[in-house]
């Protein structure tokens, strides 16, 4: 694997959830559920019957669907509906008088139909377990994933202030000794959480480290699951005030822009909520990070030469974001100026 592969291998790695397989991305599965409902409708035509009796359960299929859509979540209560008339759909099929041999084109269309509806229950049964992992996990918010760091970090220096970067894989995967040597930066990010679970982690992955300042990047995984935005914000808020009650400097960044090949993150929504922390942030003289004004393209979308896998920054993507950090931590939290040494004159010389 080429160096410039292995950040996005390992992004991609550490999105994923530890039981395999994954769910569907809610884009792969809308389209999925969509192509259903073309094929639904289509293969209704081989029959008057069949389109008669189908039209109500083809109709309660392609409702559930822009529901979905509309969320930009897989609720599973949808999406069982959603399965539930596409089984009768083909149930209904099953049972009708044939009208003579399908042409070849309508038996290809419900082979098709059949796998969809395949692939559509198996990433229902998958979606099912991997919110029941999640509701059996002792550790919802992965507060062991830095317990034995914390444990093991020391007080920070007097004169070299501490700050802790609180994030999701965007942090996880930047390397802060590399950027930023001789700092005294703490990462704290874990691939794939939302603000919900990062505002678990406060007391433990920052206030008992005694941070100066805490800088904050969070809302990507949010955008992408169709968390409402009024649930992140207030989730954003309270961990702001949570590190600020402790006497710790919150920096609220913006979350980034994502590439044409992340649907799941749609432009839209990263504005909104960026406009928002920027409010936030003047409202109560946090300060603010703005990475998606430099990563920005003229598309409006991430700069292609930021990211390998449209999502997360690349080593320049984060030589980008590196100085605008820097700038914002200098401000918060600068370091104390080191005391002038005393210069002894030696004695005049006797006359």
């Amino acid at each position: 694997m080429t160096p410039r592969l292995f950040p996005a291998a390992l992004a991609a790695g550490l999105c994923l959830f530890a039981q395999q397989p994954a769910p569907l991305s809610n884009q792969d599965a809308f389209d999925l559920y969509g192509r259903a409902v073309e094929l639904m409708e289509s293969t209704s035509l081989v029959s008057p019957e069949l389109a008669r009796a189908g039209a109500p359960i083809i109709e309660n299929a392609r409702q559930a669907v822009t529901t979905l859509r509309s969320l930009n979540r897989q609720h599973a209560g949808v999406t069982y509906t959603f399965l539930g008339n596409l089984r009768a759909y083909l149930a209904l099929a099953d049972a009708l008088p044939k009208p003579g041999a399908f042409a070849g084109q309508t038996t290809a269309q419900f082979t098709e139909l059949r796998q969809v509806f395949e692939r559509a229950d198996a990433n229902f049964r998958v979606l099912i377990e991997s919110k029941e992992a999640q509701l059996r996990n002792p550790d919802r918010d992965s507060l062991a994933r830095y317990a034995s760091a914390n444990a093991q970090l020391g007080p920070p220096h007097p004169d070299q202030p501490r700050v802790v970067f609180l994030g999701d894989s965007i942090t996880d995967l930047w390397r802060l000794n590399e950027y930023f040597p001789a700092r005294d930066f703490v990462n704290r990010g874990i691939a794939g959480q939302i603000a919900d679970e990062m505002l678990g982690r406060v007391e433990a992955d920052v206030v008992a480290l005694h941070p100066a300042a805490m800088l904050l990047l969070a809302g990507t995984n949010d955008i992408a699951r169709g968390v409402p935005l009024d649930i992140v914000e207030n989730n954003l808020k309270a961990i702001a005030e949570l590190a600020q009650s402790h006497g710790i400097k919150p920096l609220l960044a913006s979350v980034l822009p994502a590439g044409e090949t992340r649907p799941d993150h749609p432009p839209g929504a990263i504005l909104a909520l960026n406009g928002w922390i920027e409010n936030l942030c003047r409202q109560r003289n946090y300060f603010y990070v703005d990475y998606f004004t430099a990563m920005t393209g003229p598309d409006g979308r991430l700069r292609p030469d930021l990211s390998d896998d449209g999502l997360h920054p690349n080593s320049l993507g984060y030589r980008v974001m590196a100085p605008i950090a820097l700038a914002a931590i200098a401000k918060a939290a600068p370091t104390p100026p080191r005391p002038k040494s005393k210069l002894r004159h030696p004695p005049s010389p006797a006359r």
